[in-house]
């Protein structure tokens, strides 16, 4: 992981977030002046960016929000007080409104962005300066220390490229939290047909199998925020198993990049999860990324343990060789 430290400092009123990376200073000025890179990784998993304007200058300003797995938005505005390429930036960071505006009660802060070379690549130094102990108390209080280690915990597959991030080491798994996990497989094929092959029933029934001798029953979806869906799996005639499957609702959906969606098991009394698939294309590669929130971690191991990443890997290479061809 990139973070190496996190640390917030009473006395002298600034919280550090230190990272390091394989590539050289030019690179990570590159993706934190370009917006459209900012938004795969600024803000931690299920709470992705949008950046809405970005003026760079001194002077300028940059507003962005983030969007929660529910649909909840959280918003956010820089004014670029300083530029110095390729070694670093200076801004006001401040909570907004829905119109970018700063949030009355809630503190801005001076954030300096320092990019420099080490003998390894580059280091990326963060540093927060705040106006008062209550200040800085109150966002290490809402998470800021976990939610900022996340995000930038994500930078290497904006910096390394899809195929290199990616290609070759099949379905991975990670472990964020004791209620998180993320999924990530690159995919051979434009986002728009690995999107519909999510979504459309009679694609689905192609590849979301998980291991030979398996076939999906029940493929019914509503298409649309607030909609229901069920699917189920029997075993095929000489395979062992008894079938079962899932049902939920469509929390959030915008085509063809991001679903969120409630996942039970039907006809049983264990826990839902929420599922936030989020695709992203870069030179007809798709990485698709799975960020699953359990209620706790011994659910989330009891789930792991059942096999169901090795079973998403089976599948995905059947969309590669079935529906992708």
């Amino acid at each position: 992981m990139p973070v190496t430290s996190v640390e917030s400092d009473l006395e002298a009123l600034t919280m550090t977030l230190i990272a390091d990376f394989a590539v050289g200073p030019e690179r990570l000025w590159a993706v934190f002046t370009d917006p459209r890179q900012l938004e795969r990784f600024w803000g931690p998993p299920g709470w992705p960016s949008t950046f809405d304007a970005f003026d760079f200058r001194v002077g300028g300003y940059a507003k962005y929000h983030m969007t929660s797995p529910r649909g909840e938005r959280a918003g956010g505005a820089w004014e670029f007080t300083a530029i110095d390429e390729p070694r670093g930036f200076e801004v006001i960071d401040s909570f907004a409104d829905e119109n970018g505006d700063p949030l009355e009660g809630m503190p801005s802060m001076r954030m300096v962005f320092t990019f420099e070379a080490t003998p390894e690549g580059a280091r990326m130094t963060n540093v927060s300066h705040f106006t008062s102990a209550d200040a800085l108390e109150q966002v290490v209080a809402m998470g800021a220390v976990e939610g900022s280690t996340l995000a930038m915990n994500q930078l290497d597959a904006v910096l390394q490229g899809l195929r290199a991030f990616a290609q070759g080491q099949g379905t991975r798994l990670e472990i964020l939290s004791d209620q998180h996990v993320r999924i990530t497989r690159l995919i051979e094929g434009p986002r728009e047909l690995v999107w519909r092959a999510h979504l459309d029933p009679d694609l689905m029934r192609q590849w979301m199998l998980g291991p030979d001798g398996w076939r999906m029953s029940v493929s019914e979806i509503d298409r649309r925020e607030g909609g229901r869906y069920r699917i189920a799996w029997e075993p095929e005639p000489g395979t062992e198993g008894e079938g079962f499957g899932f049902d939920g609702e469509i929390l959030l959906l915008d085509e063809p990049r991001r679903m969120v969606q409630t996942e039970h098991m039907t006809g049983t009394d264990l826990p839902t999860t929420t599922n936030d698939l989020s695709l992203y294309e870069e030179d007809g590669a798709t990485l698709v990324t799975l960020v699953i929130e359990y209620p706790d971690a011994a659910t989330r191991d009891a789930v792991l343990a059942t096999g169901m990443v090795d079973g998403m890997e089976e599948s995905f290479r059947r969309m590669e060789r079935v529906v992708l061809t």
